[in-house]
């Protein structure tokens, strides 16, 4: 007995998804997006929407890190992590 539509679960599961940066979930929620009936166009708004709305938490967070050091540090760099790359250091 669910209030919304499989096409709102399938944007909020997009929204969760990002938020949580479950790649997995992603892999999972966009095809099953499409078979709500979601296009690409809207699937891809919703994508980026989320991730505005993620980066902003992850802002004050660097924010709040940075204002605690003495000096300032070097920005991080810019190379994306890969398959058998770590996702950092």
């Amino acid at each position: 007995m669910s209030h919304l539509t499989p096409r709102e679960r399938e944007l909020v599961s997009l929204g969760a998804a990002m938020g949580s940066n479950c790649i997995s979930c992603i892999e999972h929620h966009v095809p099953a997006s499409r078979n709500a009936g979601l296009t690409d166009a809207q699937i891809s708004e919703a994508i980026r929407l989320a991730d505005k709305l993620r980066q902003v938490p992850a802002r004050k967070t660097l924010d709040a890190a940075v204002n605690l050091l003495a000096e300032p540090i070097a920005p991080a760099p810019t190379e994306a992590a890969g398959p058998g790359k770590p996702c950092c250091g």
